[in-house]
């Protein structure tokens, strides 16, 4: 697995779901996909999206 970080490749708004599929191995429409469907259910996805935007470096 690689390390957790923000692509700078294959990124639609922030790269976190592009750096969160590239550490557990799926696509990131995958990853997105799931991200969308996890915003249904209640929960603090939106404000977790935020965090991880802010603290997660970005590639070198």
């Amino acid at each position: 697995m690689s390390r957790l970080a923000r692509p700078r490749h294959n990124r639609v708004i922030a790269g976190v779901c592009a750096g969160l599929a590239e550490r557990f191995g799926l696509t990131p429409w995958t990853m997105r996909a799931i991200f969308l469907a996890s915003c249904l259910l209640p929960g603090p996805q939106f404000l977790i999206y935020l965090a991880l935007w802010l603290l997660l470096p970005q590639e070198p």
